[in-house]
């Protein structure tokens, strides 16, 4: 990463997103309504992941001289069938996954990035979402089948699905992270929640690659964001480059074998959970737009996309603290 994006880091743990020493103890206290747990999930393998695997570079991804972007194949990439398995295989590890005394793991709500590899990722592994304005005592979702709480006939309303583009991926440059019209994806997803995105067409895709220091504020943006809802089990789908500009801001702290497990670049379907602590000095703090203008001058990401699945880990995750 670049000298600007690293001081760009010091500046973001400099400011109240992180503790600044370990306690003497070697624990932290927060009071329970400050804390609310958040599985990350990136996106189950694309077809540009296909084709970058293949051709070993980021090429195919470019638009082509004299072409739109929306042109290109792989603009708004979706999932190939591989993906789409990655993606059921986690809606069983999550169905035999205990979580918050449950012999599962069941979510409050599920944020989704608005590009359409991750709503497909969101619908496999979830299933069909709450339909928007439903309240969740209206709806008559079933625990999976086969569990203790299936046989004992308990209710588990499906989450909602709400659409940020927050999460996003680092934008521009790659066609694969331009995004359709939400006109056009809400045809498809139709019970998703599309009410918080601001723009029908994609107001921030371009030549120019969003900056390491762009998509670093973003992404604590959207942590105060989160730490503005009441849910308190959350799913984020999104995507690799926006969850390496999110964690790579945390684990100073840590130790070094726990700081690399954070910060490792995701796999493709992979699940990483972490309990979001608040400081209380983010609480009510207003959470303003996303710039759409991208800085000129900002050179490409050189970046490669893996296509590579951690789905036998995915159970075992670890819970890490992040502290805002």
């Amino acid at each position: 990463m670049s000298p600007t994006a690293q001081t760009n880091f010091s500046g973001m743990l400099e400011d109240g997103f992180s503790h600044k020493a370990v306690p003497d103890s070697g624990f932290s206290l927060f009071l329970a309504d400050q804390t609310r747990k958040v599985h990350f999930i990136r996106h189950a393998e694309g077809f540009h992941n296909a084709a970058t695997e293949k051709t070993g570079s980021n090429y195919c991804l470019l638009r082509g001289d004299g072409k739109r972007a929306d042109e290109h194949p792989l603009y708004d990439s979706k999932l190939t069938p591989k993906g789409v398995d990655q993606a059921r295989s986690l809606r069983k590890i999550l169905s035999h996954r205990p979580s918050g005394g449950r012999s599962f793991t069941a979510f409050d709500l599920v944020v989704v990035s608005p590009l359409t590899r991750t709503c497909e990722t969101a619908l496999h592994v979830f299933g069909e979402p709450r339909k928007p304005g439903l309240p969740a005592f209206l709806c008559d979702g079933e625990a999976p089948a086969g569990s203790p709480e299936f046989e004992a006939g308990v209710k588990v309303p499906a989450p909602r699905f709400l659409v940020r583009e927050e999460c996003r991926e680092r934008f521009g440059h790659y066609v694969c992270d331009g995004r359709r019209s939400i006109a056009e994806i809400r045809a498809e997803f139709p019970n998703f929640d599309f009410s918080e995105v601001s723009n029908n067409e994609d107001m921030y895709y371009s030549d120019e690659r969003e900056s390491d220091e762009d998509c670093c504020e973003r992404a604590v943006k959207f942590l105060e964001w989160l730490n503005s809802r009441p849910e308190k089990c959350i799913a984020v789908v999104t995507h690799s480059s926006f969850l390496r500009h999110l964690f790579g801001q945390f684990g100073e702290q840590m130790t070094q074998e726990k700081k690399d497990s954070l910060q490792r670049m995701a796999g493709n379907c992979e699940l990483r959970s972490v309990v979001l602590c608040s400081h209380g000095n983010k609480d009510g703090k207003r959470v303003g737009p996303m710039r759409a203008a991208v800085r000129p001058h900002v050179a490409p990401s050189t970046i490669r996309v893996p296509s590579s699945s951690s789905l036998m880990e995915m159970g075992q995750e670890e819970e890490v603290p992040l502290s805002i």
